[in-house]
């Protein structure tokens, strides 16, 4: 058992004989009154998605997931990934991967959770290194701290990044929040 307050994006728990995973987190302390948590999350079996609030003392049960190292081979009817070990292949719906899609370069090697022998989600790592294959110009001027600008990442993704970021340069992204972290290199 783990109480509302110690879940966290991705944890997955049983609740009334289903499995969720936790897509978002909110831990809220209001002005008045007591605090409270309040939790996106996924069912698993259904792929339907709906908030809840937990008093933080209230409990859950743990379940246990596995994590698989696999490498994302492609999208088709859904997203492909290969056991790089066993080179067994399997195929998570895109319901399963959603923001997850964001990030997912060929060959790029993720963790597959599963439970027990079925496969339910994608874990990647904090934070990726990709490129920008769109923004506009920036202005003789612009200082890191000077405003955002739009810009398309090479897997589709479009997040605000620094006015001095120019298309071609590799950037460093948050996973959990889509959020620019630094510049890794000029394109």
């Amino acid at each position: 058992m783990v109480t509302a307050n110690e879940l966290r994006q991705g944890k997955a728990f049983e609740m009334d004989g289903e499995l969720y995973v936790v897509t978002a987190f909110q831990h809220i302390k209001p002005g008045k009154g007591s605090p409270f948590v309040r939790i996106k999350m996924r069912n698993i079996k259904t792929s339907s998605t709906t908030e809840r609030t937990f008093r933080p003392d209230e409990k859950v049960q743990d379940a246990y997931l596995e994590h698989r190292k696999m490498q994302f081979l492609y999208k088709a009817d859904g997203y492909i990934f290969m056991n790089t070990d066993t080179f067994e292949q399997i195929t998570l719906p895109e319901e399963e991967v959603e923001e997850e899609a964001n990030y997912l370069l060929e060959n790029l090697l993720v963790d597959i959770l599963f439970y027990g022998e079925e496969p339910i989600g994608v874990e990647l790592p904090t934070s990726m290194e990709l490129k920008v294959t769109h923004t506009e110009p920036g202005f003789k001027g612009d200082t890191a701290q000077g405003g955002s600008k739009p810009a398309t990442l090479e897997t589709g993704l479009s997040i605000n990044v620094p006015l001095f970021i120019e298309e071609g340069d590799t950037i460093k992204v948050d996973t959990r929040t889509g959020e620019y972290i630094e510049r890794m290199s000029r394109g």
